[in-house]
C-alpha cells in the first residue's frame, strides 16, 4: 500500500469520544470535563471588570446559548470573531475555574467538527501570530487538568488542520508528552496516551518522536506494571509506527517483540490481544528487509509467541482481523522455524536480552562450528553478552552469559585476549561474590576456563619451543 494511502488510513481512525467508547467515558479527565460543563462562569462581572471586550461577551453568551444548526450558523457567519474571542478569554483571564471551562467548551466545539480547527489556524494567519504560542504556554500552567484539556486541543490541531505543526513547537509538545508519560502517578495519562496515538498516525509526527528516543520510553512503560488500557493504549502507538519500516529496526534495538509477547501471555482484553498481534504483523509484513523479517519472526518464536497463538486458536473471536492475523502469523512463525539454524536461536536470543539453558549453550557441536561467528560483526554478540553480565539482574541471564564466556574462551584460539579487551574478565569476577549461588558457579568455571586457556597457551608454546630446539641439538 503507498506511503500516501497509509497516512490516509491512519488519520481516518476514529477518536476516542466515538460512540460506545468507554475509555471516555471514564478517563479522568472526561469526568472532569462532564463536571467543569455544569459550572456557571459570571461573564457579566468580566465585561464589567473590563477584562474582556463587549464583542468577546456579546459572542460568548451567544455561543453558550445555542445548539446544533443554530451554533453552526454562528460559526460560519463570525469565524474571526470566534477566534479573537477565545484566544482573547485565554489570554485576559487567570482563573484557573473559568480557563478551565473556556478549554473545555472550546475542546467540544473541536470534537463536534473536526473543520473548525481551521477557524483558529486562519485568525493566526491572518494576524500573522504563531498559532501554538498561546496553548503551549498553557502547558506550563500548574494546573493539570488545563495542562491536559489544552495538549487534547493541541493535537486536534496539529492532526486536523492543513498546516502541520513544525520545528520547534513540534519538540516542545513532543517532548511534553513524553515527560507526562514518565510522571509516577499521573491521574491523566490516558489522555497523555490518547493525544500521542493522534499524533503519531501522522508520519512526520512519528519519525520526529522516534528521533527524541520515544520509541524507549514506550518500550520502558509497557515493561512496567501499568493497567490493561494504558498497554494498549501504548501498543496502538507502537502499531501506527510500525507503518513507517525503519522504525521497525528502533523497536528491535528496544525489544519490543518479547516485552509485547510478555503482554499477550498475560492478557485477558480482546483489544490488546488485537493490536499487539496487528504489530506483530507489520513487523513481518512492512519491513524490505529479508534479514529483518526473519529476525523478527525468530524473536517471537523466543518469546513464545507461536505457543500463544495456538491458544488462541481455540477461543472464539466476533473481530474476523484477530483471527486473520493469527493465522498469518502462525503460517509465518512456523515456515520460519523450518529455515532456522542453531546460530539464527542463539544470536536472537542474545539479543533479546533473556537468556535461559535453550539446547544450544550447552550444545559442543554448536560452540565448535559457530565459536567464530561470535567475532562477527565487530565483536557484536560477546559485546551484547558482556553488557548482559555487567547490567542484568536477571540471575538465569547472568548465569547462561557468564557459562557463553566461558565457552567462547575454551574454543576460540584468541578468545582469553578478546574477552579481556572487552572486559569480560572483570564483569565475570566481580560476579564469583554474588549472592545467587548459581550465578556464582558459573562464573567461577568461566574463570577456570579463563585460567585452563591461559595454561593451554603456555604449554602450547613450550611445546613448539621444544620441537624447535630438538633438531638444533641433534646437528650439533
Amino acid at each position: 500500500m503507498p506511503d500516501s494511502k497509509i497516512n490516509s488510513m491512519l488519520m481516518k481512525l476514529p477518536d476516542e469520544t466515538g460512540k460506545g467508547d468507554v475509555m471516555a467515558a471514564t478517563s479522568v479527565l472526561q469526568q472532569r470535563a462532564n463536571e467543569i460543563r455544569n459550572n456557571s462562569i459570571n461573564w457579566q462581572s468580566y465585561l464589567q471588570s473590563q477584562m474582556i471586550g463587549d464583542d468577546d461577551y456579546r459572542f460568548i453568551t451567544e455561543f453558550l446559548s445555542s445548539d446544533g444548526g443554530k451554533r453552526d450558523s454562528l460559526l460560519q457567519d463570525q469565524r474571526t470573531q470566534c477566534a479573537k474571542t477565545f484566544l482573547s478569554l485565554l489570554e485576559h483571564i487567570s482563573k484557573d475555574q473559568t480557563v478551565q471551562y473556556i478549554l473545555t467548551i472550546m475542546d467540544d466545539m473541536l470534537q463536534e467538527d473536526m473543520n473548525r480547527v481551521e477557524i483558529i489556524r486562519e485568525y493566526a494567519k491572518k494576524k500573522r501570530e504563531n498559532v501554538w504560542s498561546p496553548f503551549l504556554n498553557l502547558l506550563n500552567r500548574p494546573d493539570s487538568f488545563i495542562q491536559n484539556m489544552t495538549s487534547r486541543i493541541i493535537a486536534k490541531l496539529a492532526c486536523w488542520s492543513r498546516d502541520p505543526m513544525e520545528g520547534s513547537d513540534l519538540t516542545f509538545y513532543l517532548t511534553w508528552l513524553k515527560d507526562q508519560l514518565q510522571t509516577p502517578g499521573n491521574e491523566y495519562v490516558q489522555t497523555t496516551a490518547r493525544c500521542l496515538q493522534m499524533m503519531l498516525r501522522d508520519e512526520k509526527y512519528r519519525l520526529v518522536f522516534a528521533g527524541m528516543e520515544g520509541v524507549s520510553v514506550l518500550a520502558n512503560i509497557l515493561s512496567g506494571r501499568i493497567n490493561f488500557q494504558i498497554q494498549y493504549q501504548l501498543s496502538f502507538c507502537l502499531w501506527v509506527m510500525t507503518f513507517s519500516p525503519q522504525l521497525v529496526e528502533q523497536m528491535n534495538k528496544h525489544k519490543i517483540i518479547p516485552i509485547l509477547g510478555d503482554i499477550l501471555n498475560d492478557s485477558v482484553k480482546d483489544k490488546v490481544t488485537r493490536i499487539i498481534l496487528a504489530v506483530f504483523r507489520n513487523m513481518i509484513e512492512k519491513p524490505e528487509d529479508a534479514a529483518m523479517v526473519k529476525e523478527n519472526c525468530v524473536a517471537m518464536v523466543q518469546a513464545k509467541v507461536l505457543k500463544q497463538l495456538s491458544i488462541l486458536q481455540q477461543h472464539k473471536f466476533d473481530d474476523e482481523d484477530i483471527m486473520a492475523d493469527i493465522e498469518f502469523l502462525t503460517e509465518k512463525l512456523q515456515a520460519s522455524i523450518q529455515d532456522l539454524s542453531s546460530f539464527d536461536e542463539y544470536s536472537t536470543e542474545i539479543k533479546s536480552g533473556r537468556l535461559e539453558w535453550s539446547p544450544v549453550h550447552k550444545s559442543e557441536r554448536f560452540w565448535r562450528e559457530n565459536v567464530a561467528r561470535l567475532t562477527e560483526k565487530n565483536y557484536e554478540l560477546l559485546k551484547m553478552l558482556v553488557h548482559l553480565l555487567e547490567t542484568s539482574r536477571d540471575t538465569l541471564v547472568l548465569a547462561v552469559a557468564s557459562y557463553d564466556i566461558g565457552e567462547f574462551v575454551r574454543h576460540y584460539p584468541r578468545g582469553k585476549s578478546i574477552i579481556e579487551q572487552l572486559g569480560g574478565k572483570q564483569m565475570v569476577m566481580q560476579l564469583l561474590a554474588h549472592e545467587d549461588p548459581n550465578v556464582r558457579y558459573e562464573a567461577l568455571l568461566a574463570v577456570q576456563k579463563l585460567m585452563v586457556h591461559n595454561w593451554f597457551v603456555k604449554i602450547k608454546k613450550a611445546i613448539i619451543l621444544k620441537s624447535i630446539e630438538k633438531p638444533f641439538k641433534l646437528s650439533r
